[in-house]
């Protein structure tokens, strides 16, 4: 049986920033082709959605720079 855990250790920031260097890592060890573009784009989405998450919970709610 799976144990679930209750509370998150981590924030989502921190896990979107973690797969998307876990992708662009993976991405430098695979030739050029379809797979690596996919790998980079993934991380690029994660990486802006962490940014994303992070601006939506700033205090200020200031326009991306």
């Amino acid at each position: 049986m799976i144990k679930h855990r209750r509370f998150r250790n981590t924030t989502l920031e921190e896990m979107l920033a973690d797969q998307a260097q876990r992708l662009a890592r993976q991405a430098q060890g695979i030739p050029p082709g379809y797979k690596r573009q996919r790998l980079v784009r993934k991380a690029r989405q994660a990486e802006t959605a962490s940014h994303m998450i992070d601006w939506v919970m700033s205090s200020g709610l200031q326009p991306p720079k």
